[in-house]
Formats: structure tokens, sequence, C-alpha cells
């Protein structure tokens, strides 16, 4: 799939890593949270020489304006609303306890209250999983997959993941 600047994702790994981060819908607490996560870190990721790229369920109108807001606006981006990417990469439509469980919904409380990040109206499929994966030249070399909506990735560990070079 081709980002929001023309460009592939095979073709920006070939680069740099790519931080391919799957977000959930806009209006949900972890996805605000995680835009937030990306914004603080976002030096010492790049610094790792990674690329962060955002996959998100709504028109690209409509992230830019939220992204916008938590200044990532400028990130590569890919609009799937028909969430054929999330599907290509295996990521899941959640159960009922990933989505709303008793873990969830205590972490909900800390996020959503604690932090600020207070939930907005739904915008795509609330039941769809987020998931992290780091590419390098095209493979996937190392991931994380929500086993809860709530989970916390560390973005920054994924971004030092180490690789071999291929051999020309």
């Amino acid at each position: 799939m081709v980002t929001n600047k023309g460009v592939t994702l095979v073709e920006l790994s070939e680069n740099s890593k790519v931080l391919l981060v799957f977000l959930r819908h806009f209006g949900c607490t972890f996805c605000r949270e995680t835009l937030t996560e990306l914004l603080n870190l976002r030096n010492d990721i790049e610094n790792e020489d990674t690329e962060i790229v955002l996959v998100h369920q709504m028109n690209d109108e409509y992230a830019e304006q939220i992204l916008n807001i938590y200044h990532l606006n400028d990130l590569h981006r890919i609009s799937d609303p028909g969430l054929h990417l999330y599907d290509y990469f295996h990521l899941k439509r959640g159960t009922w306890s990933q989505v709303f469980g008793l873990k969830v919904w205590w972490r909900a409380i800390v996020a959503g209250i604690f932090k600020g990040h207070l939930v907005g109206k739904e915008q795509g499929d609330g039941w769809q999983m987020p998931g992290v994966f780091v590419i390098h030249e095209g493979e996937v070399v190392s991931k994380f997959i929500h086993k809860y909506a709530s989970d916390r990735p560390d973005y920054l560990n994924l971004a030092k993941t180490k690789f071999r070079k291929a051999v020309s």
C-alpha cells in the first residue's frame, strides 16, 4: 500500500526501518494515548533510523485533522477504512474481554481520566485490534500483537530492533 506521501512500505523500508503502527479508531482512549506516546518518543525513534508510519481506519482528510492535534500530521500514514492492511497483517477483531474486559476498563480509567485521553466518538471499527510491526527491506523483523486493546507496546524498544543486513 501507498502512504499519503505516495511511497510504498517496501520503498520506505529499503532506506530505514519502518515502525508500522496500526491504530484503533480515533475516538479510542488507547489510540489517543498511542498518538501522545509516539509524539513524545518520536525523536528517539527516528534516531534509531526508524520511520513511523501510521495505519488508520478513516479517510485521510479526517486523519489529518486528528493528527494535527497531536503534531503528527507530517508522518507517513495509510488510510485503510476497508481494514485490508489490518487483515494482511493478521490483526483480528477483538472479543468482548479484549475490548471491554476488566483489565481494559482499569487501563481506560488510567489513560482516560488520569492522563486526559478521554474517549471520543467511535470513528471506524471499535472491535478492530491494533498492532505494531517493524519492517526492514520489505520483511517484518519484529512485531507486537495486542492481546487487549489496552496493551502498551514499547515503541522505542521495537525501534531499536537489530537485524542482519542482507548480503549482496
